[in-house]
């Protein structure tokens, strides 16, 4: 039913999921909302996008793992984690109690197949998680611990043992470090995918000059912000014109108009990261303004703002 004159749409559909908005958080950068609930109404958002949850503890990365650069930042945290059941135990149950309104999508991580597979079998019992988002920015221990998503093999391979343990919706979370992320996210929808999202952080690194040593302990560290929005605009752009199930588009925005901009390269949500750590209300401000740019635009609804590029 088209909207009266009076309403704008603000709704938008991945698989079986229903977003009340197009704005979420990258994972990572949000925790599982606990600690931005003094600045955001969680239940307000399109959805939470918890941190990344793996079958077991994962410790992270050894020694420095934050570095600021001059538009961005890099991190090496190693997706250091409790666990699927800690993650149960504690962050889904301070949602069901502080955020009953919030949907729920949980990042998975994992090593091989299998751990993916593990988290996903656990998370099924717990009614509160409305879909989930995959990393396949994990490397593949199987593999020689390449990435599964530089491969589109090992991108379908994954997609396709989580979408045979789950009817509830999987987006695929893609890495920016292949050569054609076209070809990842076409894998990944042929493999069963409702969604991909994308992109992850930036292979980068830093050096300090005077004791002559990488920043960071593994040398290459995984570049944010601001610096990386027109590699993802032009990714997003590419993915969207390959595949015909939507896509979230990150990487770095940083005031809401970049979100607007990234709806307009063909992204059908959008997901702010870095951008949080600046401003934590900065999600807030981007629903406000795609519906006022939408409004003034003439649209009916947030969803005709993807792919609405002239030219």
């Amino acid at each position: 039913m088209t909207p009266s004159p009076q309403e704008f749409d603000m709704s938008v559909k991945i698989g079986s999921l229903v977003m009340r908005n197009p704005v979420t958080v990258a994972s990572g950068t949000f925790g599982s909302g606990k600690e931005y609930a003094d600045f955001v109404d969680l239940g307000s958002l399109g959805a939470i996008v918890t941190k990344g949850v793996s079958a077991v503890p994962w410790t992270g990365n050894d020694g420095r793992r934050i570095i600021e650069t001059a538009s961005g930042m890099l991190n090496s945290i190693g997706l250091q984690n409790p666990g699927v059941e800690a993650f149960c135990s504690h962050d889904l149950t301070w949602l069901r109690v502080h955020a009953p309104q919030a949907t729920i999508i949980v990042n998975v991580s994992g090593h091989t197949v299998d751990d993916y597979v593990e988290v996903i079998d656990r998370l099924e019992s717990e009614p509160d998680v409305a879909a989930y988002e995959i990393n396949i920015s994990c490397p593949n221990v199987d593999k020689g611990g390449l990435a599964f998503g530089v491969s589109a093999d090992q991108s379908f391979e994954v997609t396709a043992a989580c979408r045979a343990r789950t009817t509830r919706p999987i987006i695929m979370k893609l890495t920016p470090n292949v050569t054609d992320i076209a070809e990842i996210a076409c894998a990944c929808e042929h493999a069963g995918a409702d969604g991909v999202s994308l992109i992850n952080t930036v292979l980068a690194t830093s050096l300090d000059i005077e004791r002559r040593v990488f920043r960071v302990e593994r040398k290459v560290a995984g570049l944010s912000g601001p610096a990386i929005k027109p590699i993802a605009l032009r990714m997003v752009y590419a993915a969207s014109q390959a595949i015909g199930i939507p896509v979230i588009g990150m990487g770095g925005i940083a005031c809401p108009d970049d979100a607007i901009e990234f709806m307009l390269a063909g992204a059908n949500a959008v997901a702010i990261g870095t951008g949080n750590f600046l401003d934590p209300t900065l999600t807030t401000q981007c629903i406000e303004r795609i519906e006022s740019y939408g409004r003034a635009q003439g649209f009916d609804r947030a969803s005709d703002l993807t792919s609405a590029l002239k030219g």
